[in-house]
């Protein structure tokens, strides 16, 4: 059975982050091809982690910058080895190449983050993002660890175009694996609660992660007020993991907006609910809110950087829309007009099937690792640039983490 060891510097959280639901996914793929998970972590396990050990998956807690991972790599000896993100793989990727230099390393990119800032910080400052600002010096360390690997996985179409387009990454580095969902059948709409049974906007996301904090305000300032002019009687739920007391005070029962926090079941969330807020200002890659959206039949009005990357181009389960005004008259007209509600419902199941297809992907992804690990020198030979990489940051980053080591002896 091969041996597979995925690195994480916090436990899979799917309940909170849709990191956490990918992370998941790409587990269980492994599993049912019959890899034995090994899941290690420098982080403590907190109330919201995945029992990941109820998959069969060991785990086991790694110290940064301590020899001691070396020999238990060493004693492991990995066929793989997948970096849960470009940090991950700034910490232990050298240590990897320095004791196990024949496994096979992947990164796990979740979405760009460079990217994800450049466009943030675009907003912030009312200014357009280009390709200039996407340099910046996450991208320096991130498109780094995309070179030292010998396959990055991307979720976006977005993000592996501009990776192969603009920053020269070659197709046989890159591996486009969105989301993996089973098929839905259009039956399925008959066991969702109707829309004469739903009541109610909501909006849904970690609030540590920026995006969904920021949209949480500008709906609570802009949009939500325009909503509630034309249906004084609807009320929206905000929900999410980890909300502040700088969230909760923002409950006013008598304007409809409701801070509920941590959700104990997404699923009953989103049935009970007629339509999802997503006014995504800035991100990246997929937008797990949305694909639950489409999932449990519950329409969503976003922004053009909610959807982007994640519908081919076919009728939104909703509508798309960017300017506040715009946002507020498509929200209540979805949300009162059961024809366009129910068509909704419909377009999000055509997406899941059409984008999405677990066996599709599924497939790709283990005839690509396969392939790669059959033919693993000869992958290395076209990537000159990472084994330049590798060379120096064997070099420069080992003697930093051994300075660390010592210091802290």
């Amino acid at each position: 059975m091969n041996k597979l060891l995925v690195i994480g510097m916090i436990w899979p959280e799917p309940n909170t982050t849709a990191a956490g639901t990918r992370m998941l996914q790409l587990l269980k793929l492994f599993l049912s091809n019959n890899y034995e998970i090994i899941f290690a972590s420098t982080s403590t396990k907190g109330k919201n982690s995945f029992p990941l050990e109820s998959l069969g998956i060991i785990t086991i807690n790694i110290k940064l910058n301590d020899a001691s991972f070396n020999d238990f790599i060493k004693k492991l000896e990995p066929k793989i080895v997948l970096f849960d993100r470009y940090i991950a793989e700034e910490q232990f990727g050298w240590r990897v190449i320095e004791n196990c230099p024949n496994t096979f390393r992947i990164l796990d990119t979740e979405d760009l983050h460079f990217l994800r800032k450049a466009i943030e910080t675009a907003v912030k400052k009312n200014e357009k993002v280009n390709l200039s600002v996407i340099g910046n010096s996450i991208a320096l360390r991130e498109l780094a660890s995309i070179y030292r690997c010998d396959l990055t996985l991307i979720i976006s179409k977005v993000e592996f175009k501009i990776l192969h387009k603009h920053f020269d990454i070659k197709e046989s580095q890159l591996l486009y694996l969105p989301f993996l969902i089973h098929p839905i059948s259009l039956d399925n709409i008959k066991l969702y609660p109707s829309f004469f049974e739903r009541a109610n906007f909501m909006s849904i996301g970690n609030f540590k992660h920026e995006p969904n904090a920021d949209a949480v305000l500008h709906l609570k300032k802009t949009i939500w007020p325009l909503i509630r002019n034309q249906l004084p009687n609807v009320e929206l739920h905000i929900y999410g993991a980890y909300c502040s007391q700088k969230f909760t005070q923002l409950t006013n029962k008598k304007d409809g907006f409701i801070v509920k926090g941590f959700a104990e079941s997404s699923l009953k969330v989103f049935e009970n609910s007629k339509v999802l807020l997503a006014p995504l200002r800035f991100g990246a890659g997929l937008k797990g809110k949305l694909i639950n959206s489409m999932e449990f039949g519950t329409p969503n009005v976003t922004t053009k950087i909610g959807s982007e990357g994640m519908h081919k181009k076919l009728p939104w389960n909703g509508f798309i829309k960017n300017d506040i005004t715009e946002f507020a008259t498509a929200a209540v007209e979805l949300y009162s007009n059961q024809q366009i509600w129910e068509e909704s419902q419909k377009k999000g199941i055509e997406i899941i099937n059409k984008c999405y297809s677990q066996i599709e992907f599924e497939q790709q992804f283990i005839s690509t690792i396969a392939k790669i690990s059959n033919n693993l020198m000869k992958h290395r030979t076209k990537n000159i640039i990472g084994a330049i990489l590798n060379h120096h940051t064997l070099q420069s980053t080992k003697y930093l983490s051994k300075w660390i080591e010592e210091k802290n002896n």
